[in-house]
Order: structure tokens, then sequence, then C-alpha cells
């Protein structure tokens, strides 16, 4: 064994994979005999055409090869070789390829690339030969560029590339999900994992990951989704429960992951998807709710990771136990040697790892401690702690450890650590630096010396970077909190801090930016927190003003039903002064008429309009004048809500408010052109064309070409039709207004249909609803009705066979996929 491994290439190695597509199917139809003779064939011609290019066997597995190559082109030569030679025969073999600088042991090749290799090659079909973006450059052949992927590892996207043309499936990759990238590599639980993918593939349609804080529940979750991912055509999501305290919210939450808009049971219907709920123990009232979802989803799975079970019918449950103890120490060394290259293991790490109980995040907080004590002086420190330290005698000993571990943490730091530690557990979800120094007063340095051991972590978000601690710490920290004395005041400076950036960001989040809506975005869960804390305080005014803040985040970010309960919450208190009361009517009709309830919103605009006048407030008069329109067009009343649109644009146009003239103006032509006026309806139009053009206002731009290319269609010019949507989807595409961007694909839809061309036409109709539906959406009762216009030309077109399979390919395909079948038609 030794001199093979000596013969294994050092420094930049290429890594060929390769496995046989379909063994079971094959072997079933070949018989025994027939099947081995076809594999040893198989096994010829892979061996020689290696060996021919340098090639080293690092390992066989069944019919599986593992093969390490000095130069990339010479793998690239070898994988087109034999998987010409083996196009003729039976057998048909998947290949992957990826080039890195792995350690090379007596044993073998140590480190990640091999496993991206292997991932690779898992991703593709058979005679499909998959190239990394580490190899790419290194050949002369011309690759296909299937672009990124992510792995079932769950690891940042990889480009990846084809060794030819040749058409084949779509790769096995995780398309629709939205599963975090853990910050290090999953290590160990082979077994569990296999265990709980197994559960997952039986009749366990709700399986709960049960155990204490820190066993590593979230992690395995997490690895299990991502690798059964290919199970679940229609998507894999995981739902983050561990800021909420409201059980209220949980099926909130995950509607708003998967895009629901008017339920999370409509949304879902026969999908079929696996949801991850994560952390549910502190929302565990929820869990008949959960079950109903599931009842009312018969190809729903969901994951959960909790403390305890949710004891509702139906449940698996799985304990996950501490780590083996192997992997416990390939844990606590890997995370060791991340704070400390040159860390040697020693018997002394061995009886560390089992005085922690082999528990994932207490092996963390040890090995952090690294950098400053030995394994010796941790495993001394840290036994007189446990020593001292017990817990009740019916609590899980794994717990106790835990705990001890949390504790004997927190007293090794400085008095300065400490209480930062304590007063960062009142933030939910996490903080920027600013809001830490702010509340918490905390300094760079203090803040540093937190992260360095474990007890915080950084992650990056679009707003900058965030501080944050696992639920189990910032429970512990929680209670260091109460003890100190400073709740009360903490959480006031808390909400009054949040209430303030809500304010600061309102009048920016009225001009759609970007920016400030991902400001809110991230630190929605301390909004919460604040409205929690107003609310409990009967600080009625504050959590009016908050709640009438907010209300535009929550109109642009879909969260509909949580507006209406906060806002409606709010309106109980009536001694606020009428300019925040004006403020939060308004966003309640807002909210109120994108879940349906238009009897609310047209009474919430009504109310906000006649404070508006008493308050003589030009812009609440314009705009609600213009919900009034909203909320009468919704309805079906277009008559009815012709008078409020005119009598809007005129008042917008008075003020100069030239943004909000276009929008007026925008519903007005609708609303004209809907009651017999095509001529005034596209003289508007233009006017809102050519306005928006001069502001530099593209998604109004887009929103105006969308409208005319209407009239283009009407009046036969179909080429001018398409090309103008064309541009208009170009425009809300950059700027990511995905409900116009979705409804423009079914306007274009039907120029397709009336050139003829049925199947682009049926899939971009197909598109054009799911992804309303995907970004928690209701398509306009106008928008359907054309929509059932374009079917009923492609029946002229297209069999009922066809269309179905047109449908059902447009119905999958994902925004940048169905923008680019749109913009190359």
């Amino acid at each position: 064994m030794a001199s093979v491994r000596r013969e294994l290439p050092a420094g930049t190695v290429t890594f060929l994979f390769t496995d046989v597509e379909g063994s079971t199917r094959l072997l079933h139809e070949l018989g025994a005999e027939g099947y081995a003779q076809a594999l040893a064939e198989h096994r010829r011609i892979v061996r020689e055409a290696c060996a021919e290019q340098g090639g080293v066997e690092v390992d066989t597995q069944g019919d599986a090869f593992f093969f390490a190559f000095p130069t990339a082109p010479g793998a690239i030569a070898a994988a087109s070789t034999f998987t010409e030679s083996l196009a003729c025969g039976p057998i048909s073999v998947r290949v992957g390829l990826h080039t890195g600088t792995p350690f090379l042991t007596e044993e073998g090749y140590v480190g990640g690339d091999v496993h991206r290799a292997a991932r690779i090659a898992a991703a593709g079909h058979g005679g499909q030969v998959l190239v990394s973006a580490s190899t790419s450059p290194l050949v002369e052949l011309e690759l296909t560029d299937l672009g990124e992927h992510r792995l079932k590892d769950l690891s940042a996207p990889e480009r990846i590339y084809q060794l030819g043309d040749g058409d084949f499936p779509a790769l096995k990759s995780l398309y629709r999900t939205n599963l975090p990238i853990p910050a290090t590599p999953f290590l160990g639980r082979e077994r569990e994992l296999g265990e709980v993918i197994e559960l997952l593939s039986a009749d366990a349609r709700l399986l709960t990951l049960t155990g204490p804080g820190g066993t590593g529940k979230t992690r395995l979750a997490l690895q299990a989704a991502g690798s059964a991912s290919e199970a679940y055509p229609d998507g894999v999501f995981w739902v983050p429960l561990a800021p909420l305290r409201d059980p209220a919210l949980v099926l909130a939450t995950a509607g708003q992951m998967l895009g629901s808009k008017n339920g999370l049971a409509e949304h879902i219907q026969d999908k079929s998807m696996l949801c991850l709920f994560d952390n549910f123990e502190q929302v565990v009232e929820a869990a008949p709710e959960l079950a109903a979802l599931l009842a009312d989803c018969p190809k729903l799975d969901v994951l959960v990771t909790s403390r305890e079970r949710l004891r509702v019918s139906g449940e698996q449950t799985y304990p996950v136990p501490p780590l083996a103890e192997s992997d416990g120490q390939a844990l606590f060394l890997a995370r060791a040697r991340a704070v400390e290259p040159s860390f040697v293991t020693s018997e002394a790490v061995r009886e560390l790892c089992l005085r922690l109980d082999e528990l994932p995040l207490a092996l963390e907080l040890a090995a952090a401690r690294t950098a400053l004590f030995s394994p010796e002086q941790l495993l001394d420190k840290l036994s007189q702690r446990l020593d001292l330290l017990k817990g009740e005698r019916d609590a899980d000993p794994r717990q106790q450890t835990l705990r001890a571990t949390i504790e004997w943490s927190y007293d090794l730091l400085s008095e300065d650590e400490q209480r930062l530690f304590a007063r960062l557990a009142v933030f939910a979800g996490g903080c920027t630096y600013e809001a830490a120094e702010e509340i918490a007063g905390a300094d760079p340095d203090t803040l540093q010396s937190l992260i360095d051991k474990s007890l915080v972590r950084k992650r990056d978000a679009k707003s900058g970077p965030r501080y944050w601690m696992l639920e189990t710490i910032r429970e512990y920290a929680s209670e260091r909190l109460e003890e100190s004395g400073e709740t009360e005041d903490l959480r006031r400076r808390h909400a009054e801090h949040f209430l303030h950036l809500a304010e600061e960001a309102e009048p920016h989040v009225r001009e759609d930016s970007e920016e400030w809506v991902d400001k809110l975005d991230v630190d929605h869960d301390n909004l919460r927190a604040a409205f929690d804390v107003l609310e409990q305080s009967a600080e009625g005014e504050l959590a009016l003003r908050l709640a009438g803040a907010l209300s535009r985040f929550w109109y642009l970010k879909g969260h509909f039903a949580e507006g209406v309960r906060r806002l409606e919450g709010a309106l109980l208190y009536e001694a606020a002064p009428l300019p925040i009361r004006a403020k939060a009517l308004t966003g309640a009709s807002v909210v109120a008429l994108n879940v349906g309830d238009m009897s609310t919103a047209r009474l919430r605009a009504e109310q906000a309009l006649e404070l508006y006048h008493v308050l003589d407030d030009a812009w609440g008069v314009a705009y609600t004048t213009m919900m009034v329109g909203n909320a009468h067009s919704e309805g079906g009343d277009v008559a009815g809500a012709a008078p409020f649109f005119e009598e809007s644009v005129a008042r917008f146009r008075d003020l100069g408010d030239e943004q909000f003239t276009i929008i007026a103006t925008t519903n007005l032509a609708w609303a004209v052109g809907e009651l017999g006026d095509y001529e005034r309806e596209k003289g508007l139009h233009e006017a809102n064309l050519r306005q928006a053009r001069a502001l530099g206002n593209r998604r109004l731009e887009g929103y105006a070409l969308g409208q005319l290319a209407f009239f283009a269609r009407k009046e036969g010019r179909l080429d001018d039709a398409a090309s103008m949507y064309k541009q208009s989807i170009r425009l809300v595409h950059e700027v990511e207004d995905h409900l116009e961007l979705a409804i423009d694909l079914g306007r274009f839809a039907a120029v397709l249909a009336d050139q003829g061309r049925g199947r682009p036409a049926a899939r971009l109709v197909a598109s054009s609803e799911a992804l309303t539906k995907q970004i928690g959406a209701q398509t306009p009762w106008w928008a359907a009705r054309r929509n059932e216009e374009t079917r009923a030309i492609i029946r002229s077109q297209l069999d009922a066979r066809a269309l179905a399979e047109a449908e059902e390919q447009g119905a999958k395909l994902s925004l940048d996929e169905a923008v680019t079948l749109a913009l190359e038609s």
C-alpha cells in the first residue's frame, strides 16, 4: 500500500471520478453474468485510457473509479477516450474532474478537493464529462459553460463546464433552494446522515430531529436536506425559527421563504417539496398548524429540528446522538487548526473530547481556546469546572455538559467581555456593529475578542457585516442579562433604536430604494422584537409610529399578513396624534388590499383620506385618493375607481411629484382603457414613457413600454409589440421588479401566440403564473383573463398533450431562464 501511495502525483493534481449510471437497471436487463462481463469490459477500457495519460488509480468501489492525474489535459484526454469507447456499449458512466493542491499523506489524499470532484461527478449523467472551474483554464479543448450550480454538499456555487456539446438533462444540483452555505465542512455523521435520508425517503412525512442545544441538529438536517434534494423537484427550503417567539408567525415566516401570498397550503398544493423548520422548540404551539399543512399538501415533506418532540400525529422522531469518538476528534482538530495551523493532536485531545461528550458546540468552544491554552491545560481547566457544576437531577447529562462548557467559557471572559456578551442577547437575528455600539456599548476590541472565542459569530449581508450568537449561547447570555438588572433599559434602547431606523428608512423606502429595503429586511426580527416590547409595555403611540413607518416595507417584501396584524393591533390605540394615525391607516389599506380584503382596504383608505383632509396634508390626500380608487378597481368596480384616479393624478401633478404622477397616471390609463377609451389610454402611457425617460426611472419606463406594446399588438404590429415587450422585460429585470416581470412574460406570450409560435407562448404563460406565485403575489383578474385568451389561441396550434408538456416545462423555468427564453424568442 505504501508503494502505491508513493506513486500518487503530488502538488497540483487533477482528480477524476467515474460512476456507472443505472447499474441496478442494467443488472436487471443483462442478468448477473451479462452485467459482470459488461462491467469487466468497462473497467478495462477506463483503466487503459487513464493509464495511457499517466493517471494513477487511487480507489475503486463497486462500479466507481477514482483516478489522480499529474496534468489536467491528461485527465480530460482520458475521459474523452473512454467515454467515446463506452458509447456503443451497454454501460454509460458519468465523469467529474476537478483540480486542486490536496495534502498527500501515507493514507492518501486529504482535503476538500477530493470531495469536490466526487460531487461534480455525481451531478452529471451517463456519457457526460463535467469539469470544474479550476480545471477548465488548464485544458485547450473548448468546453460548454453550464453556469453556476450548488452541489449537494451545500458549498458555495461552483461554475461547471461540460466536455463537448452533447444534450443532457439538467444537472442534479440544488437549484430551487435557500439552504444556507455552512461556514465549515460537514465532518463525520455518515451513519446518522444515511439514517435521516433513509427516513425521508420512506413514509416519514414529518421527521423531527431532537436533542439538546449544541448537538448539531441543524447541521445534520441541512446536510440531509441537500443530499435528498433530487427527490423534491419543486425545491428544498429552509425556514429558520430561532428568532421567533410568536407561534402565529411560523407559517407566515415559511410563506415568506417560499414566496406565498394567499396562504402556504394554497401555494404548495401538490408540489413535491421539502421544508426544513429549524429551531421549533420555542414555537412548539404551532405544531398542530404544521400537521394541518401536511394534511393539505400531499407531496410536502417536513424536516424539523427541535429540543423536544412536536407531539402530533404522523411525527417520526430521530434523537441526534453525540458525535462518534473519531468524528469528535476530527471536528476538534479541524477547528483548532483553523485557529492555529500547527496544532498537533495528543492523547489530551481524545480525553478532552470524551469529557465534552462529543457535543459539536462544546468541541467548537473548547477548540477556540487553543490559541491560548494547550490541550492539557484545557483538559485541566474544563475538568475543574465540570466537576463543580451540577445540573438538576432530571436534566439531560449532555445538556449539563454543554451548559458547563458555555459557563466555563463565560467565566474566562474579562469583565468588559462578560458585560457585552450579556447585552448582545437583546438582539434577535443579529445586529450591525453600529447597533451593537449604540445599544450594547460595544467596542471593536471587545467584540473581536468574543468572535475569537466562538461566543459571537460574524456573517456578511447585503447591508454589511452582522454579528450574531447561536441560539443556545444567546439563551445563556439572556440569563446573564437578566441577572445584570439591565434588561428593561436595554430592551427600551433597542426598541427606540429600531423605531428610529424604520422612520429613517421610510422616505427612502417610499422611493423604492433597494438599499434601505435590504437594511430593514435583514433586521426584520429586531423590528419584530421592538414591536413586542412596545406592545407589552403599552406604548401604543410608539407602536403605531413603528407600524406606519414599516407599512411600505411590508408591502414591498410581501409581509401582508404580518402587516395586517400589526397595523390593526396598533390602530386600537386611538389617542395617537392624527398624522401618526393617518399613516397607519394608509398602510393598513395597502396590506388589506394585497390579502384580498377589499372592504377593509376601502374603509381604511377612506378613514385615512378623511384625516389627511383634516390635517391639510396634500401628499397624503393624493395618495389615499389613489388607494380608494385601487380598492374599487381590484374589487372589480373600474367605473367607480376612475374618478379617484383622475383626482389623484391632478393632485400629484399640482404637488410636482413626478414619480407618483406617473404611478397614478398608470392606474388612470388602465381604468379608462378598461372602460373603452383606448385612445386616451394610449396617450397617457405615451406621456408616461416620455416623462419616465426624462426622470431616468427605468422601472416606470418599463411599465410604460409594457402598456404601449399592448396597443402595437392590438393594431397588428406584432414585430413592434415583441420588440417593446423585450425592452420592457430587460428594464424591469434590471431593477428586479419580479411581479411586473412575471406579468410582462404573460403579455409577451400573447404576441407569440398571435405569431403562431404556440410552444414558447405556452411555456411563457405557465412561467408567468408560476413566477407570480413564487414571489408571493396573486395573478390579477385582468391578467388571468388575458392568459386564458392566450391559451385559447394556443389550443388552435398545439394538441392537448403538446400544450401540457410545454406548460409543464414553462412552470419549471427559473426567472433568468424565462427571461432568456423571452429575449431569444
